[in-house]
């Protein structure tokens, strides 16, 4: 993964999509990370929310259940503010009710997570 991703917003939630269903999710955070520090001021929470969901799947899969929990609650905390205007497509009531499930029941199986609405 290069260190300097530049891609718009769509680009990079594909992008991170294709790595999150690829079981890579260390990967993805690289990507979302890139997104959040090239967002404009009223994105920026929500990419870096986005960031942390992709940091929290890493510690699940590599068993740190607490290092997980911990990322995942703050990650739904930061991005509830966006649920009720996404931008972008981004399906964040879907997300936050998923990162706080996985945060209440951390497991290291893979985790099928969908950024953008159908």
């Amino acid at each position: 993964m290069p260190d300097d991703i530049d891609l718009p917003p769509e680009e990079a939630l594909a992008e991170a999509q294709a790595l999150l269903d690829a079981d890579r999710p260390f990967h993805a955070h690289e990507v979302l990370e890139a997104a959040w520090k090239a967002s404009p001021d009223g994105e920026r929470e929500l990419w870096r929310g986005l960031a942390q969901v992709a940091v929290g799947l890493t510690h699940l899969r590599r068993g740190n259940a607490r290092g997980a929990e911990a990322l995942l609650s703050r990650a739904a905390e930061r991005l509830v503010p966006y649920e009720d205007a996404p931008p972008h497509g981004i399906d964040v009531q879907g997300i936050v009710k998923q990162t706080r499930e996985l945060a209440a029941n951390p497991h290291d199986d893979p985790v099928e997570l969908r950024l953008t609405k159908p």
